[in-house]
C-alpha cells in the first residue's frame, strides 16, 4: 500500500486522483521511484524477476517496466481495489511481463512462485504494522528474495527525540499545506502518526533489517520524516 491513507486504500479511486493526492502529503514522493529504480540499474546484473508488494495503482512498476525489458514483475497489494486500478494501469503489458498475485499483506503472503525474485521492493507499505508484524514482513521479504537478492523498502520514519517529532510534524505540515491540503487535513493526518501508522527510527530500522539476517544493511535515502534503506541477502 503505497500511501500515508490506509482507509482510503479500501475504496476504489482513479490511479491519476490517487497518485496526485499521495504527491500532496509526502514530500519527494516521486523520488522514491526513482531512486529506486536508479539503484536497481547499477546492480551487475538485470533482474531476472522484481516482485512490489504493497503495489499500490502499479506507479513503480509503470516507470520501471519499459527500462527492464528482460524482467518479469509480480505485483502484490492488500488491496484487492488497489491490485484494479494497477491492472488498469498496465493493461498493455502481457503476462509474460507482468503477473498480479493474490491480495495480501507483505507478512500473510503465502502464494507459491515460480521463481524467487531478484528485487523486492516495498515503498510506504510497512509502516502501518505494529513491531510484530513489521518483523514478520521483514522476514517475509528475505525469505522469499534469491541467494544475493536485494530488498529496497521506504517507509516513514520517526526522529529520534520528542522534541524531533515535534519539528518533524511542523516541517512535513508545512509541505502538505502548500501543495493545497486545508489545515483540518494536514492536523487530522499528523495526528495519526503513532496511533494509525506507526513509524519507527532510522537505527530501530537498521538494527531489524540487520537482525532479519541480511548481511548488508544501508541507509541510502533521507528526507522529511521518510527513509530509504537497500538490503542485500
Amino acid at each position: 500500500m503505497s500511501s500515508t491513507e490506509p482507509a482510503e486504500n479500501k475504496t476504489p479511486h482513479l490511479p491519476e486522483d490517487y497518485d496526485t493526492r499521495i504527491s500532496a502529503v509526502l514530500p519527494y514522493y516521486s523520488s522514491f521511484h526513482q531512486e529506486t529504480i536508479n539503484l536497481v540499474r547499477s546492480l551487475p546484473d538485470t533482474p531476472k524477476v522484481w516482485m512490489d508488494t504493497g503495489c499500490g495503482t502499479g506507479s513503480l512498476v509503470s516507470k520501471a517496466i519499459d527500462l527492464f525489458p528482460d524482467t518479469r514483475f509480480l505485483m502484490l497489494d492488500p488491496s484487492e481495489g488497489m491490485l484494479q486500478q494497477a491492472r488498469e494501469k498496465l493493461s498493455s503489458y502481457t503476462p509474460c511481463r507482468l503477473e498480479f498475485l493474490k491480495a495480501s499483506p507483505t507478512q500473510e503472503f503465502a502464494q507459491e512462485l515460480e521463481e524467487n525474485p531478484d528485487v523486492i521492493t516495498a515503498i510506504q507499505c510497512h509502516h502501518y504494522l505494529d513491531r510484530e508484524n513489521r518483523v514478520k514482513a521483514v522476514k517475509k521479504c528475505h525469505e522469499l528474495l534469491k541467494e544475493g537478492g536485494m530488498f529496497i523498502t521506504f517507509e516513514n520514519i520517526s526522529p529520534l527525540t520528542e522534541e524531533g517529532i515535534a519539528v518533524g510534524k511542523r516541517y512535513w505540515g508545512k509541505f502538505q499545506s502548500s501543495h493545497g491540503r486545508s489545515e483540518e487535513e494536514v492536523a487530522a493526518h499528523l495526528e495519526r502518526f503513532g496511533t494509525e501508522y506507526f513509524p519507527i527510527t532510522v537505527e530501530e530500522h537498521l538494527g531489524l533489517l540487520r537482525e532479519t539476517g541480511f548481511r548488508t544493511v544501508e541507509l541510502f535515502w533521507y528526507s522529511y520524516m521518510q527513509a530509504g534503506f537497500y538490503c542485500i541477502k
